[in-house]
């Protein structure tokens, strides 16, 4: 009996410490399926938006919302990027050239306005050779016009001085 009987205590106090290993690791593997299961998942979606522009939103596992505006062609506006997080919403506009700025409430709405306004509220300047170039072309032509008009007037002039100065000479032959 004394052999028997423990082997069959032994057998019995294996059984239970596998038993109890085996609901532990169920266990470990329940709590990390559920800690995956309430973490929000990345998401990423792409929409077109306005002024030639698409909008991807993503969501990260802490709940940040993340809105990248990407403007094709714009000179002035690469992207702009809305964050929101914990209800508070931040801005920032991106220059091709990968300067960045945070704008404040004066860009209205950045996901909808033109990639123009959104440079404008960034403070970056305008291109302004296309009008300085419009300038000098309108400048030249009035200089243009005012040549042709001043040539008239110098025309005319000479023309009258001339009759009077042909009817004076026409007095003083004639007898």
């Amino acid at each position: 009996m004394s052999n028997k009987l423990l082997i069959g205590l032994a057998m019995a106090i294996l059984a239970t410490a596998t038993a109890g290993c085996s609901t532990t690791e169920n266990s470990n593997a329940n709590a990390n399926a559920n800690a995956n299961a309430n973490a929000t998942v990345a998401s990423d979606t792409t929409r077109p938006a306005p002024d030639n522009s698409e909008i991807t939103t993503s969501v990260d596992a802490n709940g940040v919302r993340t809105e990248t505006r990407v403007f094709h062609n714009n000179p002035r506006v690469a992207k702009v990027v809305v964050t929101t997080r914990d209800g508070k919403r931040t801005t920032t506009v991106y220059a091709p050239s990968g300067e960045s700025k945070d704008l404040k409430d004066d860009a209205g709405d950045a996901l909808a306005t033109t990639g123009n306004a959104l440079a404008d509220a960034a403070g970056w300047v305008a291109n302004k050779t296309v009008d300085v170039a419009d300038k000098t072309k309108e400048g030249a032509k009035t200089v243009g016009e005012k040549t042709v008009e001043g040539a008239k007037t110098v025309g005319e002039k000479t023309a009258e001085g001339a009759k009077k100065t042909g009817k004076a000479i026409k007095k003083a032959v004639t007898p």
